[in-house]
């Protein structure tokens, strides 16, 4: 018979979070916490309950299925939404435990950052965002589906810290350490977020491109490579330790100056060489005109939304339809675009 687990356990974490990390790191028993109050766990702490009720919410196994940059693939080797997402959460773990944060609030942000991403990438998120009378931003629904979606309409009921660190993830077009489109960043393990995410997805969306044969191993930057590294795991490795070194002892995580513009060549290279090419944007082209046609037709016929999403929650018909559509995953928008839309062979009867 297993013994009880001792009930300090949860109250040793969080002396050691005191004794060992950065006096700048939060603490597990100062979060702001939970909207609705909830009994302590005698095992894990706070941000150790967040991490592991993203791990397994529906949404985030959904984020296997949902494009990264190439939709819908079909072969194992291109990223989708969750292989970004670990990636995400294994370089951001790298640098709060090198700057002592907290690991475990940077990797519950991490894993739940992209939660509310729609079908089909960023193409789904514009079509969305044009359709729907207040916009659509994947960093707000990612914050909708934790507090809301999630169990059946209860939420995961997350603490302050990591909802926070949800909502301001995002950083538009406008650069690798650009301010958050929406909500500053209230602990350095968000902003540790943010960055890891753009070292992520630069690295692994150029060595996507390569593999797609979108472009050539020797067409990066020169000056960014030679400053950065030839393959991704050395320029991961340079921006890694270049944040740390940078960021230690401060209450705020940047990058050198040298390294940042070395980073942001290879960003803005990314948008002119992949992801505006004119191969990728036919492919947008497609994604979006499904979901545009999907969009109108559910918005046409709600009774469809409600017979397939009885659990959404939201009374508002647009806002049923923005919660079903963006929790689509590209398999499924095919497959109910070409269920509802196109013609059915007549089989008659026998």
């Amino acid at each position: 018979m297993t013994p009880p687990l001792e009930p300090k356990i949860r109250e040793r974490l969080e002396t050691w979070e005191h004794e060992k990390l950065a006096p700048q790191a939060s603490k597990s028993n100062q979060s702001r916490g939970r909207a609705k109050p909830e009994p302590e766990c005698n095992l894990r702490t706070v941000f150790q309950r967040d991490r592991d009720r993203i791990i397994h919410a529906k949404s985030f196994r959904r984020l296997m299925h949902k494009t990264q940059v190439f939709l819908a693939p079909s072969s194992e080797h291109y990223r989708t939404r969750l292989t970004h997402t670990l990636e995400v959460s294994q370089i951001a773990r790298s640098i709060a435990r090198a700057l002592s944060l907290n690991e475990d609030l940077t990797e519950a942000i991490a894993l739940a950052h992209d939660l509310g991403h729609t079908p089909f990438g960023h193409s789904g998120e514009e079509v969305l965002n044009r359709k729907l009378k207040n916009g659509f931003r994947h960093s707000e629904q990612s914050l909708r589906v934790v507090d809301i979606l999630e169990k059946d309409g209860q939420g995961l009921n997350l603490t302050f810290e990591v909802r926070n660190g949800i909502i301001c993830h995002s950083k538009s077009k406008r650069g690798v350490l650009a301010e958050p489109d929406l909500i500053k960043p209230a602990t350095l393990e968000a902003q540790v977020v943010r960055v890891a995410d753009s070292i992520a997805y630069i690295n692994h969306d150029i060595q996507d491109a390569m593999r797609g044969g979108f472009i050539a191993s020797n067409a990066l930057p020169s000056d960014a490579v030679k400053r950065l590294g030839k393959t991704s795991s050395e320029r991961i490795n340079t921006m890694v330790h270049d944040v740390i070194s940078s960021s230690a002892g401060s209450d705020v995580i940047r990058m050198s100056p040298m390294i940042l513009e070395a980073t942001e060549k290879l960003r803005q290279f990314l948008f002119n060489q992949v992801y505006h090419s004119e191969k990728l944007q036919l492919e947008f082209a497609k994604a979006a005109r499904l979901l545009e046609g999907l969009f109108q037709y559910l918005k046409e016929h709600p009774e469809t939304v409600r017979q397939l999403a009885p659990g959404l929650p939201a009374s508002d018909p647009e806002q049923r339809l923005s919660d079903f559509i963006s929790g689509m995953t590209d398999r499924y928008a095919l497959d109910l675009y070409a269920q509802l839309m196109l013609p059915h062979p007549w089989k008659g009867v026998e």
